[in-house]
C-alpha cells in the first residue's frame, strides 16, 4: 500500500539546497511559481466585471498548487514544495488533513509557511512576508527579498524569477541573512481574531514594524490580510411597498471569513498545543 508522499516525505530529510533537489523539481517551486503568480490574467475591462477577479484568483491558486504537487512528486524532499502546499492546502480549503500533513512536514523540517500581506495599520500601499514557524511569528519587509521591485498605481508589482530569493522565500525557505522587521514568540502572542477580511494577533508587547515606504508604527495587535483568498459579492434588493415598479439595490462587499478561521485554526494546532492563544468567535457581517 503506497503511504501518501507527504507521510513518506516525513521520514527523509527535506531540504532547500537546489544541489541536492531534482532540478525540475526545484524550478517548479521557485521559477515556475514566479510566472504563475506574475502571469496578465485580466485587462482593463475586467474592472467592470466582478467575477472575472474570483476566476484570475482561483486559476492562480490552482496552477500554483498543481506546479507545488508536481514538484512533490518528483522529488518528495523539496521542502519547498511542501511549504507551498502546506499554503496553499489552507488557502483553497478543500481537504483539512492534507493541510496538517504539509504544515506537519514542514515545521518538523525547519521550514515555515509563508504568506505575502498587507499590514492595513502600517502601510495600505506596501506588502510585507508573514512567516510562521514552531518558535516565532516573523514579519519582513517585502522589499527585503523583492527589491528592487516597481509599483503600479502604488502599489507593489512581484517581479519575476530573476529574484529567486524572494520566490524561495514564499515557499518557506528564508536565508539566515534576511532581516526581519519582528520577530514575536508564540508565547507573547495573546489572542487571535478573525475578522472578514484580516487576522488580529494581540500581542503581549509591542513591536515596531517599518514598511518598504518608510511608514513605521509601533502596535500591540497586528492587523493582517494573509494574501490568497477573495470574498463574495452579495446583492441585496428592496422594493418599494408603494411602487413595485421601484426598487433599490444595494451590493455588499462580503470578506472569507471561512478562509480566516481556517489560517488560525491550522496556526494554533502546531504553535499552540496548550491552547493558551485565546480565540475568540467570529461573526460574519461587512466590516473588517
Amino acid at each position: 500500500m503506497m503511504l501518501p508522499l507527504a507521510a513518506l516525505a516525513a521520514g527523509l530529510a527535506l531540504t532547500c539546497d537546489p544541489s541536492r533537489l531534482e532540478p525540475e523539481s526545484y524550478a517548479l517551486t521557485t521559477s515556475a511559481q514566479a510566472l504563475i503568480v506574475t502571469q496578465k490574467r485580466m485587462n482593463w475591462w475586467d474592472g467592470f466585471n466582478v467575477g472575472n477577479a474570483f476566476d484570475a484568483l482561483y486559476d492562480l491558486n490552482s496552477s500554483s498548487t498543481w506546479a507545488a504537487e508536481r514538484a512533490r512528486d518528483l522529488d518528495p524532499t523539496n521542502l519547498l514544495a511542501h511549504g507551498l502546499l502546506a499554503r496553499q492546502y489552507v488557502v483553497t480549503g478543500e481537504d483539512a488533513r492534507l493541510a496538517e500533513e504539509e504544515w506537519r512536514s514542514v515545521l518538523d523540517h525547519g521550514g515555515a509557511i509563508v504568506w505575502t500581506a498587507t499590514l492595513y495599520d502600517v502601510d495600505a500601499k506596501s506588502y510585507f512576508l508573514m512567516a510562521f514557524d514552531r518558535q516565532a511569528l516573523r514579519i519582513y519587509r517585502f522589499g527585503e527579498f523583492a527589491a528592487p521591485y516597481e509599483t503600479h498605481l502604488g502599489m507593489p508589482e512581484f517581479p519575476g524569477p530573476e529574484r529567486e530569493r524572494l520566490w524561495r522565500a514564499w515557499g518557506g525557505c528564508i536565508d539566515d541573512g534576511a532581516r526581519a522587521e519582528a520577530v514575536i514568540p508564540w508565547s507573547d502572542v495573546r489572542e487571535i481574531k478573525a475578522g472578514n477580511w484580516v487576522l488580529w494577533f494581540k500581542l503581549a508587547r509591542s513591536v515596531t514594524i517599518r514598511s518598504d515606504r518608510g511608514r513605521k508604527k509601533t502596535l500591540d495587535a497586528i492587523k493582517v490580510n494573509l494574501h490568497g483568498a477573495m470574498g463574495t459579492i452579495e446583492v441585496h434588493t428592496t422594493r418599494d411597498t408603494r411602487d413595485p415598479w421601484k426598487v433599490d439595490v444595494r451590493t455588499m462587499g462580503i470578506g472569507p471569513l471561512a478562509y480566516q478561521e481556517r489560517v488560525r485554526r491550522t496556526l494554533v494546532t502546531f504553535v499552540d498545543p496548550g491552547r493558551r492563544i485565546a480565540l475568540p468567535k467570529a461573526s460574519r457581517s461587512a466590516g473588517w
